[in-house]
């Protein structure tokens, strides 16, 4: 069932389900989580389920913004490096999560059984109004510190920004908050502070240079550390953490990246065959690109590519899963800039091809 955010009754029930260890549907200005109460281990095992979830991968926990997060930190991570609150003062609410030490015994299903946890504080209002709602503490009950929340679909696909898109993929029995297109469109970057140094395991809507610039140190790669053993840092500690299986965001359709050259190559070798079979040729092949092509068969779906990495980032999800309804067998991808703000974009793309 599809609530509008716009109305308390939709906050309260919503805060109601989390806490009786039901599953929601979360808007937040990333991608649209599958939420549950992160301390509530019964409840987390239900987000696994959903999703065909290996058990051991762990899922990132959403915090309230009061007092700027601070306290549900507190809750759940042992320590907090200075680096991560430079970092939670100059990105939170927003689309960082920080992996940090774990307290025992806290959020261990939701940590995949890691003494590290992910913590994230999004920005997207219904979000924070639900987790806001949870922190207050009716009579007999302990506050919700946390909600678990992957991106609410099946393991290992596209990822969802809207609530019909949940809906689509997880419905109908879920109650999905509908907050409306997701503004960022890619899940949040993702560093690890656990190893005495800011690491960055997933790149997101904010670029490594503007973690460096917040904490004033240089954000490391796990390559780096396994080269360099910068600091003590032992590569293989790194973390488990969500978005960075190989495979990953895949449609149905096979992805592949190619440059601008090898398209136009591609569309004029089957040009001649495609315009022979007709127009109305159900499309097989769609083409995601920056560049113009030329010659392109109308049966050959073509949608044009922002030349803005933020624009690209928020419709590529949503382009990718259009692809997937059109039915086509093929999505042939323009590859991305070699630029540092085309990088979570990248990243995606690389893995839904992978």
């Amino acid at each position: 069932m599809i609530l509008p955010s716009s109305a308390s009754e939709s906050i309260a029930a919503c805060a109601v389900a989390v806490r009786a260890g039901d599953l929601i549907g979360l808007p937040t200005e990333t991608v649209y989580g599958l939420g549950a109460d992160a301390s509530n281990n019964a409840a987390v095992a239900k987000i696994f389920v959903a999703k065909g979830r290996p058990a051991d991968h762990p899922l990132i926990v959403h915090v309230s913004s009061q007092d700027g997060g601070m306290s549900a930190v507190k809750h759940f991570a042992s320590q907090v490096p200075p680096f991560a609150q430079q970092l939670m003062s100059a990105f939170w609410p927003g689309a960082l999560t920080l992996i940090l030490p774990r307290r025992a015994g806290v959020g261990t299903a939701a940590a995949g059984g890691q003494d590290s946890i992910g913590l994230r504080c999004p920005s997207h209002p219904a979000a924070q109004a639900v987790l806001r709602a949870l922190r207050e503490v009716p009579e007999g009950q302990a506050p919700v510190w946390g909600v678990a929340a992957p991106s609410a679909n099946r393991f290992g696909r596209v990822s969802p920004t809207s609530a019909a898109h949940v809906d689509s993929e997880l419905g109908p029995d879920l109650l999905i908050l509908d907050g409306g297109p997701c503004n960022l469109g890619i899940e949040s970057t993702i560093i690890d502070c656990t190893r005495g140094a800011p690491v960055l395991l997933r790149p997101g809507s904010i670029s490594r240079l503007q973690i460096e610039q917040a904490c004033g140190q240089r954000v490391l790669s796990n390559e780096e550390l396994l080269v360099q053993q910068t600091r003590g840092l032992e590569a293989e500690n790194t973390p488990r953490t969500s978005g960075t299986l190989e495979s990953h965001y895949a449609p149905t359709a096979t992805v592949r990246l190619m440059g601008a050259k090898a398209l136009q190559t591609a569309i004029n070798m089957l040009g001649d065959v495609m315009y022979k079979a007709g127009a109305d040729t159900k499309p097989t092949i769609a083409v995601y690109a920056r560049t113009p092509l030329m010659k392109v068969p109308l049966a050959i779906l073509l949608r044009r590519m922002p030349d803005d990495a933020a624009a690209t980032a928020h419709q590529l999800f949503a382009a990718l899963r259009g692809f997937d309804d059109v039915g086509v067998k093929l999505i042939w991808v323009e590859t991305p800039p070699d630029a540092l703000e085309w990088e979570g974009v990248r990243d995606r793309l690389q893995r839904a091809s992978a």
